[in-house]
């Protein structure tokens, strides 16, 4: 048993992570979110050392905090921006495996006296974490390059994972009513067989929006395993885990224009998008930087899109150089942020935030796409998917019904772009074959250096 001053402890580290999640939805208080959910989150784990009377396998448990905390503390300092979407996914794989475990284990000392509900909560929290971990292996291969983008599917596939389904399933009735290891473990294997299928066929520009599913999925397997342990925190943390997770997902999902079963099996219809895609050949308006320095230069209303591709260049600080010199040329300058726009929500936000950028600079799209038909140039940097057309004009496209940044609805249009390959979505864009659009192609850091440096010499 828990004592009554640890249960409180806990139950201070609960609210904690309350007032951490409420801290993390402003940039401002961010920082003091963040540090005040990590300080409950040592605590909480420090704190079975003090309050349990007999502590088996110390130095093994000692040494996976250790492991867990030199692993933590290098990938937040090493792993860049561009990778964040990778380490987000990793870590939640890593919670939802370390829950399925914990689950499995519990599963042996409970036996079958336990009440029907925990064994159903056990049951659970064992497929689910199971689900969370391999699902979340998968996006973080996909996002790495580790295998294809694109999505993956295979004659009988519809069969392959509702028999799979249909099979945890029935596997969870038997463990409830005979609750053996066994059993629970089969349950684990088929788990990860569901996590590999659920995301599969899934590609391209849809891979963020399963990574938070696959966040609330591990949300609620902590919170089922923390009912099964009694722990209040875990319910707690779990539930705010789950809840946001779901929240997320949806608006995710809503940005995109698709539904979620959309999304997790819209390539078995051909409607996921693809990821890949061969580059045009098709002709294209190219400028110089000096050609682009003039137009930006002597534009009285200027828009700014980022995309990923700026946060592969780095060249953040750049763009905000150059976005301070035209507002002191007397423009009026603002950044036009979609909800999806790099591989996760608020990843344009974090980057420009990193370089400086006041935040009342940032429009969201809802806020700012009534702007663009006033617009004398619009600046896209890195992106491509959320300001093509084809999302309101081709019905057939992967990506029609998503909303985007009316970028098309400019006077003038600057997309600097590496190459003519498509985005991520693997489509292509027909805003960069119209005549009022010019292409700066190069790594996004160059031409944002000369671009700057033809405005200083106007």
């Amino acid at each position: 048993m828990i004592p009554t001053w640890a249960q409180l402890v806990y139950l201070i580290c609960a609210v904690c992570f309350i007032l951490a999640l409420k801290g993390l939805s402003g940039p401002r208080t961010a920082r003091a979110g963040n540090l005040i959910g990590a300080g409950a989150a040592v605590v909480a784990c420090g704190l079975p050392f003090f309050y349990l009377e007999r502590l088996d396998n110390v130095l093994p448990m000692l040494a996976a905090v250790a492991v867990g905390t030199i692993g933590g503390v290098y990938g937040a300092r090493r792993v860049q921006m561009t990778q964040m979407p990778q380490m987000v996914a990793l870590f939640n794989g890593v919670g939802g495996g370390a829950a399925s475990l914990v689950a499995l284990l519990e599963l042996n000392e409970i036996g079958a006296g336990a009440p029907t509900f925990n064994l159903i909560a056990t049951a659970f929290t064992i497929a689910v974490g199971a689900i969370s971990f391999s699902g979340s292996v998968i996006t973080f291969a996909k996002l790495q390059d580790l295998m294809t983008s694109r999505p993956v599917t295979f004659p009988g596939f519809p069969v392959a994972f509702g028999g799979s389904l249909v099979a945890v399933l029935v596997l969870s009735v038997i463990v409830v009513r005979d609750p053996t290891m066994g059993i629970g473990i089969v349950i684990g294997l088929v788990g990860l067989l569901i996590g590999v299928l659920l995301v599969l066929p899934v590609g391209g520009a849809d891979v963020p929006i399963v990574i938070s599913l696959l966040n609330a999925f591990t949300g609620l397997t902590v919170a089922a395993g923390g009912y099964v342990l009694g722990n209040t925190l875990l319910l707690v943390a779990g539930t705010l885990v789950g809840a946001s997770g779901t929240f997320l997902t949806l608006l995710m999902a809503k940005a995109m224009g698709r539904s979620v079963a959309n999304i997790l099996f819209g390539a078995l219809k051909g409607g996921s998008t693809l990821g890949g895609g061969e580059a045009s050949d098709r002709p294209v308006r190219s400028v110089t930087p000096e050609d682009a320095a003039i137009m930006l230069a002597y534009a009285d209303r200027v828009i700014i899109i980022p995309g990923y591709g700026l946060a592969v260049a780095q060249a953040q600080h750049t763009l905000r150089e150059l976005v301070d010199l035209l507002n002191e040329r007397g423009g009026e300058v603002d950044y036009a942020i979609h909800p999806v726009a790099g591989r996760m929500p608020g990843h344009m936000n974090v980057l420009l935030a990193e370089a400086q950028v006041p935040y009342e600079e940032l429009k969201e799209m809802d806020e700012i796409n009534g702007d663009f038909k006033d617009t004398d140039v619009v600046l896209v940097v890195g992106a491509n998917d959320v300001v093509n057309p084809a999302a309101k004009t081709t019905p057939g496209a992967p990506i029609y019904g998503m909303p985007i940044l009316n970028a098309d609805e400019a006077r003038q249009v600057i997309f600097m772009k590496r190459s003519m390959r498509p985005g991520f979505a693997g489509i292509e864009n027909e805003l960069l074959f119209e005549e009022r659009t010019s292409l700066l192609f190069g790594d996004a850091k160059d031409s944002m250096g000369k671009l700057l440096n033809a405005v200083k010499g106007l």
